[in-house]
This record gives C-alpha cells, structure tokens and sequence, in this order.
C-alpha cells in the first residue's frame, strides 16, 4: 500500500484544527508582497487537497502533486462534493499528479509551487532535498515563486520532551510516540489509531512516519545553489525575522527573469 494508504482516509478528521486558512493568506500575501499573482500553481504534497481545492476557487489554476494515490483519491472525492468542483475538473482550473516531488516534472512551466505543512521535512536526505529544489527550479516560470514550510530543528525536540500526545475522540483515537535521532535532527513518529466502526467495535491500524529537519542556513544555501534568487525566510506565518523559538520556518525564492 502507499505511503499514507489507510492513513489517508481519516487524515482530515485528524487534522482538522491544522492552520490551512493561514497558509493561503500567507501565499496570497507572499504573491502580493513579490508582486507576483501567479495565474498556475503546484503543489507539491497536496494530501487530500485542503489546500489545492480553496486555492482552485479562488480563481488559480492548481496542480496538486503527492505520491500517494489514496491522499489523491480522498481529493478527488472532497473536489466532486464541492460546488463547482467538477466543472473545475472538466475545465483544466484543477488537476491531481502522482508524483515524487524530488521526480516532478508537469511538461510545461507554472507561475508558482508552493510546499507546505511541512512536506519537506518528509524528505530525509540532503541530495533529495536539493532534487527538490532543481526540480521546482526546472518546473517554474521565469520571475516564477517558490513557498514553502518547514519544521524548524528545535521543533522536533520539542516533539520528544512533550511526547506521548494522545487524542480521543468518538470515532478516532490515537496513541502518538516519539523517537528522534539527536545527530540526524531525524524524528520517528509512531501511531497506533483506532477508528470505530460497529458498535463499540474499533479497527486499529499503526502508521510510522519519519521526518528530518535541516539547519535553516543549509536551506538557503540550496535555494541558491539551485539558482533562485530572492531568498527570504521568516517565522510561523509572520513576515519577522525567524529565531530559534520559531515552530515553523517560511522560505520564499524567486527563479530570477
């Protein structure tokens, strides 16, 4: 099964209380701040299309990449129940890709990719992170923005002094444990999640999820040694300067004209 393939149909419930409101503002806010409305956009890692489907509505012409096909299905379900959304679909305003984001090629340029809720953080090592970025770079518009979200280093320590973390709700349950590799800044989350189905019968299934987070000056330096231009990093949805309280970190790059 893919990555993600039992977990992709209980995601959004779980997930429910994630900022995605915040993280269109804040690509709206970086297109108008760079003055650069984009009228294409990729997503790489789009999941179950929380962020792909507002951004299609709001008139841009979105692509979400992920390479679970599951995440893409649970999509494509959300996309048909949303009004309009299947005229989208029919009229080229929104697409679903299944693709590696470190292998993602559409076959012609769009003005913007964004990357968020951390999907980069699922990349585990350097030489892929930097596919990533030549990849975007290659897939972008000259004058073209790349966005993204990543977990800030400090974040994931955080993770594993505050662990376990337990939710329990009527239809979902989970137990979440952590692990984390200190000189590999690299965290293994386990959980085990009950879903109710008859009754007070539960079906439980265990997801392992690993993501590593990289030092913000090595970030920066990739951008460039891809060859974007332009390249800002800020804090948790602000546009302030990121210190090492900051949770998530935002980078901004330009594939210069």
């Amino acid at each position: 099964m893919n990555a993600y393939g039992k977990f992709a149909y209980v995601y959004d419930e779980l997930m429910a209380d994630m900022p995605y409101a915040r993280w269109l503002a804040f690509a709206e806010e970086a297109w108008e701040r760079f003055g650069r409305r984009p009228g294409s956009v990729a997503e790489l890692g789009c999941g179950t299309g929380s962020i792909a489907i507002p951004l299609s509505e709001r008139g841009y012409e979105v692509t979400g990449i992920d390479l679970s096909s599951d995440m893409l299905a649970v999509a494509q379900q959300k996309l048909e129940e949303r009004p309009g959304g299947l005229r989208r679909l029919r009229e080229g305003g929104v697409r679903w890709v299944q693709q590696d984001m470190t292998e993602w090629e559409l076959g012609e340029p769009v003005d913007a990719v964004i990357s968020f809720c951390d999907c980069l953080n699922y990349v585990l090592d350097e030489q892929d992170v930097e596919a990533v970025f030549a990849r975007t770079y290659e897939g972008l518009a000259p004058g073209g923005l790349f966005l993204f979200d990543v977990h800030h280093p400090h974040t994931l320590v955080r993770y594993d002094e505050e662990q376990p973390f337990i939710y329990d709700e009527e239809r979902i349950s989970y137990i979440w444990t952590c692990e984390l590799d200190v000189p590999r800044r690299e965290i293994e989350h386990r959980l085990s999640i009950f879903v109710r189905e008859e009754g007070d019968r539960y079906r439980r299934f265990e997801e392992i999820h690993v993501q590593r987070a990289y030092e913000p000056e090595w970030i920066v330096a990739a951008l460039a040694r891809a060859g974007f231009t332009g390249i800002e990093k800020v804090a948790d949805f602000e546009w302030l300067p990121a210190g090492d309280d900051a949770e998530r970190l935002f980078f901004a790059a330009v594939k210069p004209e």
